[in-house]
């Protein structure tokens, strides 16, 4: 990942409620949830959850797929993996004692696209 695509997903992310909203498709796995659902779960306004997911979206961090009238999200785990790996990349620089161990990856069950 290229610094400006970090920035554009940090950026996304610095949000109280992008966060919460992203962090909550996250836990919904490859399934996702359908926009109604994440209305309910987060009492967001319509048009706010809008703006917040088109924000998601533009990062890359989100990825919905229309099924006839319901509009299903999820996370973008590759994005959000690769922003992980920048993040990480050289993390601790080899320094001793340094609290990083691992650079785990988030690994989903959903068929490639």
């Amino acid at each position: 990942m290229k610094s400006k695509a970090a920035l554009d997903c940090l950026g996304a992310l610095a949000h109280e409620r992008r966060l919460a909203l992203f962090r909550l498709l996250v836990r919904a796995g490859d399934a996702g949830m359908a926009v109604g659902e994440l209305a309910e779960a987060t009492g967001m306004a319509g048009a706010t959850l809008t703006n917040h997911l088109n924000i998601l979206r533009r990062a890359g961090l989100v990825e919905d797929e229309r099924r006839g009238r319901v509009i299903q999200c999820r996370a973008n785990y590759p994005q959000m993996n690769a922003l992980l790996g920048f993040l990480t990349e050289n993390c601790c620089a080899g320094s001793p004692g340094a609290a990083c161990t691992t650079t785990s990856r988030c690994k989903t069950n959903r068929r490639a696209s």
